[in-house]
């Protein structure tokens, strides 16, 4: 997995970062808990790329920064965002990503990941939500999480694929 598929044309990553950062001094306040600077840093690095990270590269990223960091540090730290619903574990890739936005009971999160660069979206869906709560009841079954991850290509990874290689799309459906 490459991390160019951020695609940074695609908007501005800067106010990624200051939405991530806002909604977690918000929680930190609303709730009485401490807003360390590992936490903001961490956060910092999630909410920078759309393509998930694993724990060791957060801790490359910081040491790249300035900031060497234990990776054990880096895992709790992990462990907080993702209980206060400020990021998300992307359960297929064992990594993490900055939440873009708080979550109610009846949604179901999708994360629709491009096997090809990684770039990862969160949207959410009420109509699987609803879906899923049936289907769920009428198994007798109480789901703990409801998260649903969804493997493919995004349209830049397509575009490339079709720019570099003309043709391949006739010549892929004429078999």
């Amino acid at each position: 997995m490459t991390h160019s598929g951020d695609h940074p044309s695609d908007h501005d990553h800067g106010q990624c970062v200051a939405g991530a950062l806002a909604r977690m001094e918000k929680c930190c306040a609303e709730k009485g808990l401490r807003l360390t600077p590992l936490r903001r840093s961490v956060m910092k690095a999630l909410a920078e790329t759309h393509v998930p990270l694993g724990a060791y590269e957060i801790v490359e990223r910081l040491a790249a920064g300035g900031e060497p960091t234990p990776p054990m540090s880096v895992y709790r730290v992990l462990d907080f965002l993702v209980a206060e619903g400020l990021a998300h574990r992307i359960e297929s890739r064992n990594a993490f990503l900055a939440c873009g936005h708080p979550h109610d009971g009846e949604e179901v999160v999708v994360f629709l990941i491009c096997e090809r660069c990684g770039l990862t979206k969160e949207v959410a869906s009420h109509a699987v939500g609803r879906d899923l709560a049936w289907a769920a009841r009428a198994a007798g079954f109480e789901p703990r999480q409801r998260v649903l991850e969804v493997a493919g290509t995004c349209a830049s990874c397509r575009e490339a694929a079709s720019a570099a290689a003309p043709g391949a799309a006739e010549t892929a459906g004429a078999g």
